[in-house]
């Protein structure tokens, strides 16, 4: 796939303009954003990422197309996987409503960068080395089944990595919030607000996504164009998602099983590409191995799609039973808001 660099400029100008819009227009005013600002926002950009497939295809082709559908779905379904995540750091450090907002901005930008590198990274190794689309496979293999033995999606999950655990050892920290700033001054000393911390647990945590997403995208495509938009595609209007599904993401219990199955799958793609244009010296000689079949994008894109599906009806159907075999008196009880302090 050749993309002039003209194109390059372009695409990467209105998208970042439109990040910077949703940045400093939309969220320059702390708010919880409301059902009509979300539903729109998140048609918007969903309509947005379609039409560009539907430009790739007229002007690339079906193939490229459809490379960019399968890495846009599979990342958009990692990016709210990770939204889950987001929602039970805002519960654990009771974010105020108003500010969650914010916070998200700074977790969804720090996911942006961190995959810009990782996806430069990876595109050099991969034009220099074949042989890392083993280390790639292997790598989504042990992903996938570290979040099959994870399960449903819980909170007891979520466990605060080291960065995060010494900044709130070894930082001035109060637990008192100060508007969305990450300091407070007070009886003359500067403290950190509960805000720095939840940046830094949204920014190990976009650390941590990236590194998976990154040799997922690649298993689908190897074309830094489409890597690239596919991303940042996947992580517009995770905000307003955020806001808008709300509790419904708590309901797609079986979203990181899903999501194992279609990282094993990926994994597996990989390792098959990397037998056929082996070049390992103890691999079959440093030869390719014939026999090992290249698996065609149509069938990854049906098999995302269809996986993603499943996982989301048995999500829904799950909760759904899971709420009417609840006591009568509990299912009346309302939510509670995610303002309580961490323990």
């Amino acid at each position: 796939m050749h993309v002039a660099d003209y194109v390059w400029y372009i695409t990467v100008g209105i998208l970042l303009a439109l990040l910077a819009f949703d940045v400093f227009v939309i969220g320059r005013r702390p708010h919880e954003p409301s059902t009509r600002e979300s539903a729109t926002a998140i048609a918007f950009y969903v309509g947005l990422a379609v039409v560009f497939g539907l430009g790739v295809w007229w002007f690339s082709g079906g193939q490229y197309a459809g490379e960019f559908f399968a890495g846009w779905l599979t990342e958009y379904s990692l990016s709210v996987d990770n939204l889950f995540i987001f929602l039970i750091i805002m519960s654990r450090f009771g974010v105020p409503r108003k500010y969650q907002q914010t916070a998200l901005l700074v977790g969804i930008i720090l996911a942006l960068v961190f995959r810009g590198i990782f996806i430069a990274v990876g595109a050099a190794a991969i034009n220099q080395f074949s042989w890392v689309f083993y280390i790639f496979g292997a790598f989504l293999v042990y992903t996938a089944i570290h979040l099959a033995k994870q399960g449903e999606n819980d909170d007891e999950d979520f466990k605060e990595n080291a960065v995060i655990r010494f900044a709130k050892r070894r930082l001035n920290a109060t637990d008192e919030y100060n508007g969305v700033k990450l300091t407070l001054k007070k009886n003359g000393r500067r403290f950190v607000t509960p805000m720095a911390i939840v940046i830094i647990a949204l920014g190990t945590t976009d650390l941590l996504f990236a590194l998976d997403s990154i040799p997922a995208i690649y298993g689908l495509t190897q074309e830094p164009f489409l890597v690239f938009t596919a991303n940042v595609f996947a992580l517009m209007g995770l905000r307003q998602l955020y806001f808008l599904l709300g509790d419904l993401l708590r309901r797609l219990v079986y979203l990181s099983l899903g999501l194992s199955v279609v990282l094993a799958f990926i994994g597996v793609k990989l390792v098959l590409h990397a037998m056929h244009v082996n070049e390992l010296p103890f691999i079959n000689g440093g030869h390719h191995i014939e026999w090992a079949p290249e698996i065609p994008i149509w069938f990854s894109l049906g098999f995302i799609i269809v996986t993603l599906g499943i996982t989301t009806i048995l999500s829904l159907h799950k909760s759904r039973t899971m709420k009417t075999d609840r006591p009568v008196d509990e299912v009346q009880t309302p939510e509670p808001e995610l303002h309580h302090k961490e323990s």
